[in-house]
């Protein structure tokens, strides 16, 4: 029997659909159900490697981990990945299939990845019991409905049952939720079997009243107000920026400052947030050398774009400061690359310079090439017994200039980054999610400091993780009504463990 499917919609952009659609995951895996995500177009800058060696979205290789199964590319069949100005790199399941521009791709390609899409969902139907889908922005953008392919297509496709979510924290809930409805074509909005206002803060009999007005009104029953989750979940793309739950620290807030360059093609930025849970760190997203001030620490993380960023970076005035700093550097992937002696780009594959400069921090140089290696990795921490592990995506071959330590003595037999001095440079993403090589980093950066250690005892990224959703799930079942939800799927009540 095909699986019965819900989608997740929103009034908007940055409703925490997302959030909602890994707390499902968790909810219907707890119940027994094996259930699968699925988005069927995603636009952001984290992604995420699967076993395969495919680069999906970050939400849905998230929300695959909260139900408790393998992440495969049918569950994020497209991802647009921004390149440079109205440029993004087109993947289709999981592998690099061509450079666009937004005209294009919503002129030329949209007919293209439509049944590519329906394709996908039909798959996951036909293998799992539940498939929750996310939407993208709004089903309402009526200068974009045409040829929208993420929301009420993909309803239409998996026949779903639209759950209509609002972000009462922006304010304005009850008219963003009326004229979605609104802009809805009549067979869409039969569609939407229910309303969730989402990040509530408050006292809920306050909003009583306009819940029973929003019912009469539109007809569709509000399923719940679910509260402001402050749960520790990966944040899907760099609009998340402003919102995420960072450490915004004043002068001598914190025992360890450190400074992340905030790129203006940054990637993978979650890479960082390991370390905002480390007793005593603040962490900064720095765009200026003003605001760099005096950190114990600065990170140039991943970007969709090395050379143009470097160029970026440059132009800010980093550079001397990179240079001329006694300061613990880490650079990620694109970041790692810039810290190299030399970058060249014989075909273009970057942009138009052939040849630039690194900021010879390292002993190293690359060449990119236009196959993207895209694979879940791990190895043995150079000099230690420390095995970590981590995903590579990156376009660039580097290799040591002269003898040089390396970061990591990989399971495939070849070496991964490089480490001179307080300078470590690595193509893992994920580097920090390896929780107890982050407390060791955190100490060394503390002993050089002055400070004592932290204690070396931590939790493992997996108890982590896995206490992440169990509680995004349970906040999810004590805010909705379950046996309404379970009704408009038509699918058998089953409770879970934590009702």
């Amino acid at each position: 029997m095909p699986a019965k499917a819900v989608m997740i919609q929103g009034t908007s952009s940055d409703v925490g659909k997302s959030m909602l659609a890994t707390a499902l995951c968790r909810h219907f895996s707890n119940a027994g159900y094996r259930v699968a995500p699925f988005k069927s177009q995603n636009m952001a800058l984290n992604s995420y490697v699967t076993v395969s060696g495919g680069e999906i979205g970050r939400a849905q290789g998230v929300q695959a981990e909260a139900a408790r199964v393998e992440a495969t590319t049918d569950m994020n069949p497209i991802l647009l990945k921004p390149k440079q100005d109205m440029m993004s790199e087109i993947i289709v399941h999981g592998k690099h299939h061509l450079n666009m521009t937004a005209k294009s791709y919503r002129n030329d390609f949209v007919d293209e990845a439509l049944p590519i899409a329906v394709e996908a969902v039909q798959r996951l139907k036909e293998s799992y019991d539940v498939i929750v889908l996310e939407g993208a922005g709004s089903p309402a953008e009526i200068n974009l409905k045409a040829r929208d392919i993420a929301n009420m297509k993909m309803a239409h496709a998996a026949d779903a049952a639209v759950i209509l979510v609002a972000d009462i924290d922006r304010g304005g809930v009850f008219a963003s939720i009326v004229g979605t409805l609104a802009l809805l074509d009549e067979d869409e909005r039969a569609r939407v079997k229910g309303i969730i206002i989402n990040k509530f803060r408050g006292m809920k009999e306050l909003l009583d009243d306009g819940l029973e007005w929003l019912e009469n009104y539109t007809g569709i029953p509000v399923l719940g107000v679910v509260p402001y989750m402050d749960v520790q979940i990966e944040a899907e793309d760099s609009l998340a920026l402003s919102a995420l739950r960072l450490k915004r620290p004043k002068d001598n807030e914190f025992d360890l400052d450190v400074a992340v360059i905030q790129l203006p093609r940054i990637s993978n930025f979650t890479d960082i947030d390991p370390l905002m849970d480390e007793p005593g760190v603040g962490v900064r997203f720095v765009k200026t050398v003003a605001e760099l001030k005096n950190p114990d620490v600065i990170i140039i993380p991943g970007t969709k774009n090395t050379i143009d960023d470097l160029a970026w970076l440059r132009a800010q005035g980093f550079e001397e400061e990179l240079t001329t700093r006694d300061v613990a550097i880490v650079g990620i992937c694109g970041g790692y690359q810039m810290l190299g002696q030399s970058l060249y780009d014989p075909d273009f594959v970057e942009g138009n310079v052939d040849y630039t400069e690194g900021l010879r921090l390292l002993p190293i140089e690359t060449t990119f090439v236009g196959e993207k290696k895209t694979v879940q990795n791990s190895g043995i921490r150079f000099g230690t017994n420390e095995r970590l592990t981590g995903y590579e995506i990156h376009l660039g071959r580097t290799k040591h200039t002269h003898l040089c330590e390396p970061f990591l003595l990989l399971d495939d037999g070849r070496t991964d980054g490089a480490v001179v001095g307080r300078i470590l440079g690595t193509y893992f993403h994920g580097i920090f999610h390896n929780r107890t090589f982050t407390r060791q980093m955190v100490n060394e950066w503390r002993i050089y400091k002055g400070l004592a250690p932290l204690d070396a005892a931590v939790k493992s990224e997996k108890e982590l993780r896995e206490h992440a959703y169990n509680v995004a799930a349970e906040q999810f079942e004590q805010a909705v009504d379950l046996e309404k939800l379970y009704e408009i799927m038509g699918l058998e009540r089953v409770a879970t463990i934590s009702e």
